[in-house]
């Protein structure tokens, strides 16, 4: 996969997006999956595609599709009835998007997640590595909160909350979340006439919250209180949020092309500044590699993964996904990262090659102790 990634979404280089579109715009009021509106996104994704974009996609739909097959007309209050409601629904919603990109020859993968799996650093690692390698292979990763378990996340949670969360798993530049609204404006527009459209913000300025309305309709849930918290949770790993109707014609090439389409809230961190305070900083170190010379140089000069062939000594208890510190061989603190081993296992392939690692273990996670994208030097 190319690294060549820009967050100036009108650079020619190529962009990893996060796109979340709402119950609004995949149902038909409410009435089941629209699926000509879902073969629009398909084509749009696959425009991006062809311009060398990544995509993961963010729907929502599964609940008012299970309402709309189980002859519902309103959304059911009780945790049990949701919960039947989307299990019924996702099937539906993941027929039509597979269907509609397969018309554009693209391959597609449903990925559910809660937002606990981003919370465990090891399902954090799981889940990152997949949609990594998605990307990588040219599929379209479209993710759905796995709402048949979870239960507050159906009562008070949002796919807003979760396409930030995803944008800051795989450190996407861009999240872009299109709703039936024109973008975010200085008062709700549909009370106050003379409510303003912002074009650009600083994504967290605590005015934004106080400017945000409630949800708008039965069927979709969050609004747009939610995506301004959503954009300021994106920027926390540097990645920009753009906020925008969904109705517009073609609008993610529009957005991606620089037209000056919703709102953007713009991140005042850079992706590695904001990537090396979360892991150097907010993260309880588990344990200690001591590198030879070789590896801590390699470290040093920036850009290497850890190989376990250049690990001298495994010190502490931990487990796959938690931090690690790498000290040189005067014993100095060089780097941190998530490692991709537990310690019993990083023991036995310490110093060895990394074609070494199955005959070792019986199994190969990673070909790297820690991978360069989850190391920071200090």
């Amino acid at each position: 996969m190319s690294t060549d990634r820009s967050t100036d979404v009108n650079s020619p280089k190529s962009l990893r997006l996060v796109v979340k579109v709402g119950s609004s715009l995949v149902t038909d009021g409410g009435r089941g999956l629209d699926r000509q509106a879902i073969a629009n996104w398909a084509g749009q994704i696959a425009a991006l595609r062809a311009q060398g974009h990544e995509v993961v996609l963010v729907s929502s739909g599964a609940i008012a599709e299970g309402m709309q097959r189980l002859n519902w007309s309103r959304r059911p209050d009780a945790m049990h009835e949701l919960q039947a409601a989307a299990a019924v629904g996702q099937m539906g919603l993941v027929q039509v998007y597979e269907s509609c990109f397969r018309a554009h020859a693209l391959n597609t993968a449903q990925i559910l997640l809660t937002h606990a799996d981003l919370a465990d650093r090891q399902r954090y690692l799981n889940a990152r590595s997949t949609l990594l390698t998605l990307l990588a292979l040219g599929v379209i990763p479209i993710i759905n909160e796995n709402d048949t378990v979870v239960t507050d996340e159906i009562r008070f949670g949002d796919n807003d909350t979760l396409g930030a969360m995803v944008t800051n798993l795989i450190e996407a530049d861009w999240l872009v979340i299109l709703t039936d609204q024109a973008g975010l404006y200085s008062a709700d527009p549909r009370s106050d006439p003379q409510a303003q459209l912002l074009s650009t913000a600083i994504a967290g300025d605590p005015a934004l919250e106080r400017m945000a309305g409630g949800a708008g309709s039965q069927i979709a849930r969050g609004g747009m209180i939610t995506k301004v918290i959503a954009a300021k949770r994106a920027a926390r790993s540097g990645a920009h949020t753009a906020i925008a109707s969904g109705h517009e014609p073609d609008v993610l090439q529009r957005i991606v092309a620089g037209e000056n389409l919703g709102t953007r809230l713009m991140a005042q961190t850079t992706p590695l500044a904001a990537r090396k305070q979360w892991l150097a900083d907010h993260l309880q170190v588990a344990g200690r590699l001591r590198l030879d010379e070789g590896a801590a140089r390699a470290l040093r000069s920036g850009g290497k993964s850890l190989l376990p062939i250049g690990v001298r000594e495994v010190v502490g208890e931990f487990s796959r996904g938690e931090v690690v510190s790498c000290l040189d061989a005067e014993g100095r603190e060089i780097a941190r990262g998530l490692v991709n081993y537990p310690a019993q296992d990083a023991r036995r392939i310490a110093g060895r090659g990394s074609a070494e690692i199955e005959t070792l273990l019986g199994y190969v996670e990673e070909q790297e102790l820690i991978h360069r994208d989850n190391l920071v030097l200090l």
